[in-house]
């Protein structure tokens, strides 16, 4: 597949560029600072710089054929970043959009439970509405949301599973998963389109 990876040096984006070549797969990597990507050389890496806050950048490095995965994280200081990057991404029109965002908020808040969600509202302040808006924008357009919980470093999880919304067991808090494992699902999914047009959780099984 060609898959073009937004927020490449970020600690999720990296992870997905480097499983993305793993598996196989011809690698667009966008960042504001492209020299910022660390993987060793490969055929079929390309870096590129580009910005979410200037659509151009992101249109010229989108071909047709392309499948979008974000790994996009809130910027502090830079307010609105997610939902310039969705708009950009949407507007370049690729073949399909797969995006991460958080669990427990916009569709999964109310899954996630109260104490979830006030202490989301707590730490994000009013980056929270930055990201809902993204993962709207992306669920308008056909593409799949991953809400997933709280990211540790650890290593990839051997077993794990992709739920919708209503089949994520209730808890007080959301169980932690590794952003390796939240990469693999991602391009699991890139692969083989099972949740277009809708948010998802992945799971530690």
């Amino acid at each position: 597949m060609h898959i073009t990876i937004l927020g490449a040096t970020g600690a999720t984006g990296r992870h997905l560029t480097e499983q993305a070549l793993e598996r196989g797969h011809t690698v667009v990597a966008l960042a504001r600072d492209p020299g910022r990507i660390t993987l060793s050389d490969s055929t079929n890496l390309t870096t590129v710089a580009a910005d979410v806050f200037d659509a151009s950048s992101i249109a010229h490095a989108i071909v047709p054929g392309t499948t979008v995965i974000s790994g996009l994280g809130v910027t502090k200081g830079a307010a609105g970043t997610l939902e310039a990057g969705a708009r950009a991404v949407i507007d370049a029109q690729p073949d399909r959009i797969i995006w991460l965002g958080a669990y427990g908020t916009g569709a999964s808040a109310d899954a996630a439970g109260p104490l979830t969600r006030w202490l989301l509202r707590t730490v994000m302040g009013n980056e929270l509405s930055d990201k809902v808006s993204a993962d709207s924008a992306v669920i308008r357009a056909g593409g799949t949301v991953f809400h997933a919980g709280p990211l540790t470093n650890k290593a990839l999880t051997s077993g794990w599973r992709v739920a919708g919304l209503h089949a994520v067991p209730h808890r007080p808090f959301p169980a932690t998963i590794s952003r390796a494992t939240v990469a693999a699902a991602m391009l699991s999914e890139a692969e083989t389109h099972k949740f277009p047009g809708v948010t998802v959780v992945p799971q530690k099984r």
